[in-house]
């Protein structure tokens, strides 16, 4: 489980650290929580410890790990076949999972296609989140800000 300190990643909604473990008491039944704090939007999340592999919260991805995942945000091959609406479900159940490969794959494809054509507003708004995800993770791995991830990023498509 995870501890006081550890950096960890949100489906849908980002990076973040685990602030506190605490019990509280709320509508009259005591449970454990998570106190997370969200570094991009400074929100603080409770989340039941109970339920905390139900929300598919993890750990931030290793240097290993990222090495691979940046090999095939590069290298990997994007669908141009898919409709838009077959893309936005696939895309959507991707990012749902909250993997950072996935999420990598998102943002990879997206910015691939809007290279060719305009997204429509729901891409668009995909994109924006699941590359802000991305790039707060990577540079969380790396060590390196933000604006040094976007470059990587950048300079990783193809």
């Amino acid at each position: 489980m995870f501890q006081v300190g550890d950096y960890i990643v949100y489906p849908m909604q980002g990076v973040g650290v685990i602030e506190a473990i605490e019990v509280k008491q709320i509508q009259g039944e005591k449970q454990q929580y998570f106190i997370i704090n969200m570094l991009k939007d400074k929100m603080r999340v409770m989340i039941p410890t109970a339920k905390v592999h139900k929300s598919q919260i993890r750990l931030v991805t290793d240097m290993a790990a990222l090495e691979n995942i940046l090999y095939i945000f590069h290298h990997g091959l994007t669908d141009t076949t898919l409709s838009m609406k077959e893309r936005y479900k696939i895309n959507t159940e991707k990012l749902r999972t909250g993997n950072m490969q996935e999420g990598a794959e998102v943002v990879r494809d997206l910015m691939r296609i809007n290279k060719n054509k305009s997204l429509n507003s729901s891409e668009k708004q995909m994109l924006e989140n699941a590359r802000e995800i991305f790039i707060s993770e990577l540079g969380l791995i790396r060590g390196i800000t933000e604006n040094q991830a976007i470059d990587l990023l950048s300079n990783e498509v193809g």
